[in-house]
């Protein structure tokens, strides 16, 4: 592009030139990456939306449109086909802003080939090749479960290779090889015929077409008994037997023999990820379920993210028969495409509903239950994940203070007041080196006359650590006191008192040279200035004073409020919060006009408070 416009101003004069036409389009950077792919069913309106104040984006789209140096699109005949389009070009190219999945490849799936003689044998990678893939499966012994009834039904081989790979030169099969044809017992020797028909029954039960299966086994069956081919009415009978025992396990879930999809998406902001659950219903029954975890979610909204998963599934290869009815939890953000898409697919009309009540709505409430527990065992792996992930600056710490374990939760108390008014002070919490807002923990004190920090640190660590034993709570590894020789003493002592000292290292930290003290030493350490170490301490430090200070002000504001503002009559403290908010302070206040106040909260009340101050400064004057 010219470097004489700048790349927003250049990618406008493009946004200009482009058709009301459906299709793709793809913003690029400055080095041409890729950063995000969208489809469209009016290209010019949908890409001139990014570039406009109005749109209403939030900060990582924002943060996206200024990256964007270049604009690509993929004009095409409808919606449907911008779907597909886009679906496999963010499979490929894996644009920074676009939802993420996890890896595809992971999960199993049982392929039937694309050859005159298929195979029937499990993978994890699906190929383009014109083969059937059946799945995917959230678990590797449910395939291997239904690979075992396509054995036992049918008595067809399911490994993964052909007759052409074995090797019977030395009397046995390469190890990778079909150890069925070793023993003779291979289907690969059926007639074309009987092995294609075989591979069609085959389809139908991985389609969870057993119904009908069944019917047309107990008649075959019923002709090879006439026929008086008992043999073969046996191994049919065997074959009808193994069906029926799979079918019994599939859960019945619908009164009717339907085909559906039913959707349920659950996000978990603390993680920013979410889950999208499948159930797959066929002839009334649920035959199988599948996950996949969403990431790069933080931008969208709980209908977009659902439509995406849902796409994404029908686009894929592994989507298989399109079904009569799509049920999901949310609704979508734009199902038109999906709609005509399926349509086409299915060439009829496909249902694509959200369920409110009935059993509908009960099975995408399980299918959401599903979804919470995916993504709390998610969570799970994710904080164990970073529990072996230790930053530096801890291991440091320890090493700097000779602890005896690693503090990875540390407990920062710090105390605030304005010559001794209303003493208050806090406790923050950080766990690996970052801020864990949930521990955070505000006092106000009770016991001490004036200002008197070391009697409150005293009183604050009894009634935290008294609190802790109590209730069980989770003990930390280090607590941090700010200050030096005398808080560090007040607080041992404190602890000392309940029972508690030796549960935990304690040390001070004092501000004026960053001396650490530790119990029983004289002297303070002093932790290079340029360590990670002393960096965490400082961050700990300083986040306790700020929490400290800011609650001091909040408290002080509310005094002031109630002592000044509230004692004139008829104004109570959300007007006097109403009026701090506006003017900043209650000295502000005392100077606004009388057109000032009662614009701000009334003529009446406004009258109130400027004659109520009015009176004051008269009295002062005299």
């Amino acid at each position: 592009m010219s470097n004489s416009h700048s790349p927003d101003v250049a990618v406008k004069e493009k946004v200009d030139h482009l058709p009301l036409s459906p299709g793709v389009y793809m913003f690029k950077d400055r080095k041409g990456r890729r950063l995000y792919i969208g489809k469209a069913k009016r290209l010019r309106n949908r890409v001139r939306s990014y570039f406009q104040d109005s749109g209403g984006h939030d900060g990582r789209i924002r943060v996206m449109v200024k990256k964007i140096d270049d604009l690509e699109v993929i004009v095409t005949d409808s919606e449907s086909e911008a779907l597909i389009l886009e679906n496999n070009l963010i499979k490929k190219h894996q644009p920074r802003y676009n939802v993420m999945y996890r890896d595809d490849k992971t999960y199993p799936y049982i392929c039937v080939t694309n050859d005159e003689r298929p195979r029937v044998y499990p993978t994890r990678t699906v190929i383009n090749d014109g083969s059937k893939y059946y799945g995917p499966y959230d678990s590797v012994g449910h395939m291997k479960r239904m690979l075992e009834t396509i054995r036992k039904a049918f008595g067809l081989c399911t490994c993964a290779v052909s007759r052409k790979t074995i090797d019977r030169t030395r009397g046995a099969p390469k190890w990778h090889s079909c150890f069925d044809d070793y023993l003779e017992s291979c289907s690969g020797d059926w007639e074309l015929e009987e092995y294609r028909e075989t591979v069609n029954k085959v389809e139908r039960m991985l389609n969870g077409r057993t119904d009908a299966l069944v019917r047309d086994l107990k008649e075959e069956m019923s002709i090879a008994s006439d026929a008086l081919a008992f043999e073969q009415a046996a191994r049919i009978r065997d074959s009808l037997e193994a069906v029926r025992k799979y079918s019994r396990r599939m859960k019945v879930v619908a009164k009717r023999q339907v085909d559906r999809d039913l959707f349920a998406l659950k996000v978990d902001k603390e993680i920013s990820e979410a889950c999208g659950v499948l159930f797959k219903v066929r002839e009334g029954k649920l035959i199988s379920k599948f996950h996949r975890f969403l990431k790069n979610i933080d931008h969208l909204k709980k209908g977009e993210m659902l439509q995406s998963f849902v796409e994404d599934y029908y686009t894929g290869q592994y989507a298989g028969a399109i079904p009569d009815e799509v049920y999901v939890s949310d609704e979508l953000a734009n199902d038109e495409p999906l709609r005509q898409y399926l349509r086409e697919q299915r060439g009829k009309k496909v249902r694509v509903h959200r369920p409110q009540r009935g059993d509908k709505a009960k099975m995408i409430r399980m299918a959401l239950s599903n979804a919470k527990l995916l993504l709390g065992e998610r969570k799970l792996e994710k904080e164990k994940a970073a529990r072996k992930r230790i930053p530096h600056s801890v291991k440091e710490l320890k090493e700097q203070l000779d602890l005896d374990r690693l503090p990875r939760r540390i407990e920062c108390f710090d105390n605030s007041n304005l010559q001794g008014s209303d003493p208050v002070a806090s406790m923050v919490c950080f766990v690996d080196a970052r801020t864990r807002k949930s521990g955070y923990k505000r006092f106000n004190i009770k016991t001490v006359e004036g200002p008197d920090d070391f009697a409150s640190m005293k009183e604050v660590l009894s009634r935290r650590y008294k609190r802790v034993m109590k209730e069980k709570q989770q003990i930390p590894d280090l607590i941090v006191v700010d200050g030096g020789k005398g808080q560090l003493s007040s607080a041992v002592e404190a602890l000392r008192e309940i029972g508690f000292y030796g549960e935990c290292e304690i040390i001070g930290l004092a501000k004026r040279l960053e001396e650490v003290f530790v119990p029983g030493k004289s002297q303070p350490i002093m932790i290079p200035k340029k360590s990670s170490a002393l960096k965490l301490l400082q961050r700990v430090r300083d986040e306790a004073h700020r929490f400290a200070i800011s609650f001091h002000r909040n408290k002080r504001s509310k005094r002031t409020i109630k002592t000044e503002l509230t004692e004139i009559k008829g104004i109570g403290e959300k007007t006097a919060q109403k009026l701090l908010s506006n003017f900043g302070s209650v000295e502000s206040v005392k100077k606004a006009t009388l057109e000032d106040l009662q614009a701000d909260i009334g003529n009446t009340m406004g009258r109130r408070v400027f004659d109520y101050f009015d009176q004051q400064k008269k009295r002062a004057s005299h």
